[in-house]
């Protein structure tokens, strides 16, 4: 949105291409929208889950500078993927759409003079075939507001380098200025839900930049000006208060010695032609005064009408660290630090989001945050930098940037050196370091944004005791110390997993015994399956795009932190799983969890008979110390990796388990055991409905958490397994659970009754029909549901919209395995009660939050809030 401060706000016409507006057009289904990746991407898209129709319009803002455009695709090629998926296993409660699938909404921008480069995008992606456009209008300046009521860590702060992602509490988001800098600025007052005024603008904004920088330094476009202003230093061309106080401070009225008195005003009193400067010198004198006086300007609006909050965003940021240090430090300095400067992820595309969503049928006032998942999109071009891949058409083109990519070296791959705390001196108003210092490059500060997902069956779990004070990571990765930590963990990790993706251990595991296949007569269907996927070529090629994809992205994040917004343990994980999937691995796992849970499946009989013959105190211990036992099979541990050099799955889980002595690392057996058997003659009652949140595939499941279901069933509790709605490492899903019960059940009539109550069997399912020896009548049903994940963790911000509407009636959650119950979760307090378990499976964490050692046991009890 560019324009003059003077002007009227201008009504774009496009007659370059014939376009027309539809009389009868399908409605947008945005809700659950989130950004999708590299928050730097230079071209961020919005993903919508769960739209069905296609939309036959998009919006261009075409402004004085760039031109912007949002428009709609489908996402069929993963869409097929989940229908496979689904179809083996439908059995579960919900019915719906994978959260990370639909369609996305795009956002690409050209550069006004090459309108002809943007005509023929639009015609390369047949925008214009039968659809009409949406141009800019007055409601463009304010789609900073659904934004931020709409996305988590969309906007933050950023001085002295530091950038900070800020969640606003709705209820204080009003007022607000909102100033957007394109070509010219405009200045909006936000009082509330559609009600803004333009309050004041400035002719002096990008296009003044971008023009003065064109005639003084001969740059060709606006990057490359700001590119080159990383390496200039001011103080050749600006005249300071020191120039004129013989280098001193000018103390009475509180300047400094390298504050700028003048910007420019050292040319004056020199005798040189301006081939005699530094471009690069000039490059940022011009960047600084723009910059400082648009932050003066819009601090006075502010104090205007009393507003403390100024949100700033237009093209002319760009995500460039040195000009929002300078516009954050004029707002500090004038306001004495009353006001704030905040800027937004979707700074550039306020314009032509607002177009878009001026379509009446779209529903956008509707969006929540936690409808928004944001995403990691692998392809290219995903970083900054000055090369930039094709439009990716298909997943042969991904594969081959990623190896081009890779060619290129360190030029692109390689951290870029960034600015220390410090090294810019006080932003706009002071001086910044020396030309030789290391200013990080326009290329890595871009802050853009990548994809966003809109997801309308996620809703925030009605059971958070504290919602808005609800944090699901327990790791800060805010400490460098821990970011780095976790980083080489997942570095260490990724060539086990690619030798799991491109070759023969895709089935087997890297590290499982010769034993393990003994016996197996189904080994013909596990080569096919090799055959299929890890031994071809193409599966190679696409485990080493992944590879690189994912290196490259944790390269990114040792550079900066905060590049894909506010980071948690829960979110780094998930990127992995993300990648996996952007290279058509949905579930690199799979064969390796079908054979744990045949090998579990085959001993359950005889845990079940040995669980059976004790009494009811001595079973409950024996079931809590089974779970416990049973979590130690994680394939994204590899401590636990290396133990299956030592025997099989039953035998592993003995030895876990007779080393299952108390007291735990934490240890609320006895709270719980109360709680459940009493101490008295009054025996408690029974819990109505408990939720058990499920880790692993294989005996964590078999052997661990169907004993202790069949044990609250037993007691007269309903019981929901809660599963991933895609698949983690190894980690069981919701759509593979109705099977693995169903072999359960074959041997156990209590599990029998209660899946065929829940609707997970048909009697034709289970084929022993002997008499129940234990006279089993009546069983309260099981049930099945996804929680609307695809990672090891779960944030209880966005869950299923199934999973919230199951969870209203539980006064029980048992949260299992490291990543539900201490990844997150493991501070997190719920309106009913809670049992956390986990067996801890790193030495970091177990030191950190247990002061204990690995495999330590965690058994947390805590009553309901």
């Amino acid at each position: 949105m560019e324009e003059s401060s003077t002007s009227a706000i201008p009504k774009v016409e496009v007659k370059a291409m014939e376009m027309h507006r539809s009389s009868s057009r399908p409605q947008l289904d945005v809700s659950g929208a989130a950004i999708q990746g590299n928050f730097e991407d230079r071209n961020p898209t919005i993903l919508l889950p769960n739209q069905s129709d296609d939309i036959s319009h998009f919006a261009i803002d075409l402004g004085g500078s760039l031109i912007k455009i949002v428009y709609f695709s489908r996402h069929a090629e993963v869409e097929s993927e989940l229908e496979d998926h689904n179809k083996r296993s439908p059995r579960t409660i919900t019915r719906r759409r994978s959260p990370i699938l639909g369609g996305r909404l795009h956002f690409v921008r050209f550069e006004t003079s090459k309108l002809d480069d943007c005509l023929n995008f639009i015609q390369s992606k047949n925008l214009h075939r039968g659809q009409s456009f949406h141009e800019r209008g007055i409601s463009g300046f304010t789609d900073g507001e659904p934004i931020i009521k709409a996305i988590r860590h969309e906007a933050f702060t950023h001085m002295e380098g530091h950038k900070e992602f800020v969640q606003i509490d709705q209820n204080d988001l009003f007022p607000y200025l909102l100033c957007n800098i394109g070509s010219g600025v405009s200045m909006i007052k936000v009082d509330g839900d559609g009600k803004f005024q333009r309050v004041s603008g400035t002719n002096v904004g990008g296009g003044t930049f971008w023009g003065l920088g064109r005639l003084l330094t001969k740059c060709t476009s606006f990057d490359e000006i700001l590119e080159i202003s990383q390496g200039g230093d001011n103080r050749s061309v600006d005249m300071l208060v020191g120039d004129i106080y013989g280098g001193l401070d000018y103390s009475k009225i509180g300047l400094s010695a390298s504050t700028i008195a003048s910007s420019f005003g050292k040319v004056v009193s020199e005798n040189k032609d301006l081939a005699d400067y530094r471009r690069e010198d000039i490059a940022l004198s011009l960047l600084r005064m723009i910059s400082y006086n648009i932050g003066q300007i819009a601090y006075l609006n502010a104090l205007r009408y009393g507003l403390k909050r100024i949100f700033f965003g237009g093209f002319f940021i760009r995500g460039h660290a040195y000009t929002m240090d300078t516009i954050s430090f004029a707002v500090q300095f004038w306001s004495k630090g009353a006001a704030q400067a905040m800027f937004l992820r979707h700074e550039g595309y306020m314009g032509a989001l607002g177009a878009f969503m001026s379509y009446d049928k779209h529903g956008l006032s509707d969006w929540t945050a936690n409808q928004f998942v944001e995403r990691f999109p692998m392809g290219a071009p995903y970083s900054g930098g000055k090369i930039h891949g094709p439009p990716i058409n298909d997943l042969n083109e991904k594969i081959s940037w990623m190896e081009k990519f890779l060619q290129k070296g360190t030029e692109i791959t390689a951290p870029v050196p960034i600015t220390s705390p410090g090294t810019t001196g006080l932003g706009g108003f002071d001086r910044p370091s020396s030309r030789e210092g290391l200013l990080r490059s326009d290329a890595s500060a871009n802050l853009n944004v990548g994809v966003l997902h809109l997801v309308p069956s996620l809703e925030p779990f009605p059971l958070l005791a504290d919602p808005k004070r609800y944090e699901p990571n327990t790791v800060d990765l805010g400490d460098p110390s821990e970011l780095q930590y976790w980083l080489t963990i997942l570095s260490e990790h990724l060539p086990d997993l690619v030798d799991k993706l491109s070759l023969l251990k895709l089935v087997y595991g890297c590290c499982l015994p010769n034993k393990w296949l003994e016996g197996n007569r189904s080994l013909d269907s596990l080569n096919t399956a090799v055959a299929s996927e890890g031994g071809t070529d193409n599966s190679k090629r696409r485990g080493d795009a992944f590879a690189r994809a994912f290196r490259a992205h944790l390269a990114r994040l040792m550079e900066e932190p905060a590049a894909y917004g506010k980071l948690g343990l829960a979110n780094l994980l998930e990127l992995r799983e993300e990648c996996l999937r952007e290279f058509h691995f949905s579930d690199a796992y799979r064969a390796i969890k079908q054979r744990e849970n045949e090998a579990s499946l085959a001993v359950l009989q005889d845990l079940l008979m040995e669980l059976d013959s004790m009494d009811e105190e001595k079973r409950l211990l024996a079931l809590i110390e089974g779970v416990l036992a049973a979590n130690i099979f994680d394939w994204g541990s590899r401590a636990c990796v290396e133990l299956y050099h030592k025997g099989t799955i039953i035998e592993i889980y003995r030895m876990s388990r007779k080393k299952m002595q108390r007291p735990w690392g934490v240890d609320d057996f006895d709270k719980f055991k109360e709680r459940m058997l009493g101490s008295g003659k009054d025996k408690p009652k029974p819990h109505k409905r408990a939720l058990l949140f499920v880790d692993n595939s294989g005996a964590d499941i078999v052997l661990g958490m169907l004993p202790l279901t069949r044990e609250l069933l037993r007691r007269g509790t309903e019981v929901v397994l809660v599963a991933n709605s895609l698949p983690a490492l190894n980690d069981v899903t919701a759509s593979e659970l109705p099977d693995i019960v169903a072999e359960a059940a074959k041997h156990c009539h209590i599990l029998r009754k209660a899946a065929e109550a829940g609707g997970l069997l048909v009697d034709a399912m289970v084929d022993n029909q002997e008499e129940d020896p234990q006279n089993v009548s009546v069983v309260p049903p099981l049930m099945v549901v996804e929680n609307g994940c695809g990672g090891p963790c779960i944030d209880f911000r966005q869950v299923s919209t199934e999973l919230a509407a199951i969870a209203k009636d539980a006064d029980l959650i048992i949260l299992e395995g490291m990543g539900r119950s201490l990844h997150t979760n493991y501070d997190a307090r719920f309106n009913c009660e809670a049992l956390k378990l986990a067996m801890v499976k790193n030495q970091r964490l177990a030191e950190k939050i247990l002061n204990g050692n690995i495999y330590d046991c965690i058994c947390r009890y805590e009553p309901a809030v």
